[in-house]
């Protein structure tokens, strides 16, 4: 999935000097707090955390509070989407007029009516809200449906995407990941096969006395023509 990158960091943690004796402790406490949360330094959301105290000396600073720095190297695990990548969440909301995702457990997302291809029709089966597929029906997004989708947009406060399923290489991942390549084409030449098959098909039911009556004036040359030889 677009939108996860690992960054290295040069950091500073201050601590209270209360927590001289429990540094690693205080460092991981302060670090903790960046967790799922978007960092306008980092422009992401930080997932996760590997620490790497760079020295066991630390700089007082001067003030009202002594607080002292420690200096570390972290490596951070963030979540950054940009408008026009592809992520992937699961379908947690459907309805008629959008479909509502949740990207790793944490971020919302939403496509609206306008933003899903006219290749999926809503349908209601079971009490059960789905948008199924005109051209392949195995492919069905519904709740529970893992996802692929394009960011048209983000809202870092909310942490809420916009997102879309115009193209051709988004949907549903299990589909997906089976029957099309990563831009799609494999299913559009899966298309055409089968509107060829249909055209071939049609050709044949049209008239189909006429492959009849071929073989059979076929047979009778073939016939004509051993007579002759052997007279």
């Amino acid at each position: 999935m677009e939108g996860l990158v690992v960054a290295e960091a040069d950091l500073t943690v201050y601590i209270h000097p209360s927590m001289a004796n429990k540094v690693r402790r205080a460092i991981l406490s302060q670090l903790s707090g960046l967790l799922f949360t978007y960092d306008e330094v980092f422009e992401g959301v930080v997932l996760a955390y590997e620490v790497h105290i760079r020295s066991r000396s630390a700089k007082v600073l001067p003030g009202l509070t002594p607080y002292f720095g420690v200096k570390l190297r972290a490596n951070l695990l963030m979540f950054s989407p940009k408008p026009d990548m592809l992520i992937e969440g699961k379908v947690v909301k459907l309805g008629r007029e959008s479909i509502h995702a949740i990207v790793l457990g944490f971020a919302s997302a939403a496509i609206m009516l306008e933003d899903i291809r006219e290749e999926f029709n809503y349908r209601i089966k079971h009490g059960l809200g789905t948008f199924a597929s005109k051209h392949h029906k195995q492919h069905k997004i519904k709740v529970g449906t893992i996802v692929r989708f394009l960011v048209k947009s983000v809202d870092e406060e909310m942490l809420h995407i916009s997102g879309s399923f115009v193209p051709p290489n988004t949907g549903c991942i299990y589909w997906l990941s089976k029957y099309s390549t990563e831009d799609g084409s494999q299913f559009a030449r899966g298309i055409k096969r089968h509107q060829s098959d249909n055209v071939d098909n049609n050709v044949i039911e049209q008239d189909p006395s006429s492959l009849g009556q071929d073989s059979l004036l076929r047979k009778r040359r073939r016939l004509h023509k051993s007579r002759t030889l052997q007279d």
